[in-house]
């Protein structure tokens, strides 16, 4: 059975190529930003549309099985808390605004779990008439990867949903994504945290000891001093290629852009293997 989905807010397609290793056709994505969409083009088939989505309209636009949402989760995550702008932002409606004028049959959004503390938000996306919807909350990465990333699935179906199934197979190890003789540089402003120039230490991790790596985020294109790992020569940054690992993409995936714009993408996308689980999910339900 060919089961169609639409992907809103797509980012580099952590989520896209989590559902299509699952089976689902993606018909369309929809990202604003320009080198998002150029990664999204170097690894998929379908139409990618470089656009606004509070200017697409809903009912000219082509129908799909399952509606997807990972819009932006920067103004709902805790750490907003530090810069005062944990806030919450009108994304969610233009999202919320395809689901309620297309009805289809299945909805899923991808956020962090800090978008509990908004109940409009939740409100409209959990109460929709006709839906049964399902909270899952936290969903670790660390069931599939070396990395802690706690995320909030939301799961809207017009029937009801069958109780989730969560993989027995243990997680990769971080050692398993570390580069060997990784060439990469080192800033100066590195080398001070890591010497205690800053009040703050980096998170080190040993991969030899088990260690799992610390949430990847977006902000490492800013500061590659706040994570570190042990390579076995040396304490260093992560490589754009084990970063990219940390989130589950494989060695063959083409991002566009710098090693800034690249550890941009991987810390705004959906981890892959959590995408995949999605995936499953939702051939689980029209399978039945």
């Amino acid at each position: 059975m060919k089961i169609t989905a639409k992907s809103y807010f797509s980012g580099a397609g952590g989520m896209d190529l989590g559902l299509v290793q699952a089976g689902i056709e993606i018909l369309e994505s929809y990202e604003i930003d320009k080198t998002c969409c150029s990664t999204l083009r170097n690894n998929f088939k379908h139409d990618v549309k470089e656009t606004d989505i509070t200017k697409v309209t809903v009912l000219d636009q082509q129908d799909a099985d399952v509606y997807i949402g990972t819009f932006p989760c920067t103004k709902y995550s805790t750490i907003a808390d530090i810069h005062g702008t944990r806030s919450g932002d009108d994304l969610f409606l233009h999202f919320f605004r395809h689901i309620a004028l297309a009805r289809p049959e299945m909805y899923v959004i991808e956020n962090v779990p800090g978008m509990r503390k908004f109940q409009v938000v939740m409100e409209a996306i959990t109460k929709l008439p006709d839906y049964y919807v399902r909270v899952e909350c936290p969903v670790n990465a660390d069931r599939w990867l070396p990395q802690k990333r706690k995320r909030l699935i939301v799961i809207g179906s017009r029937k009801p949903f069958n109780t989730l199934e969560y993989p027995d197979s243990k997680a990769i190890q971080l050692k398993n994504i570390i580069e060997k003789d990784a060439e990469i540089n080192i800033p100066e402003y590195a080398l001070k945290r890591l010497n205690g120039g800053y009040r703050d230490k980096p998170i080190i991790s040993d991969p030899e000891n088990g260690d799992l790596a610390p949430t990847c985020v977006a902000h490492y294109s800013k500061d590659v001093s706040t994570r570190m790992v042990k390579d076995g020569c040396r304490i260093r940054p992560y490589t754009p290629k084990e970063y990219a690992r940390l989130q589950g993409f494989p060695d063959d995936f083409i991002f566009s852009g710098s090693d800034k714009e690249i550890y941009k993408q991987v810390g705004n996308a959906v981890a892959v293997p959590m995408g995949r689980w999605v995936g499953d999910q939702i051939k689980k339900y029209f399978e039945r």
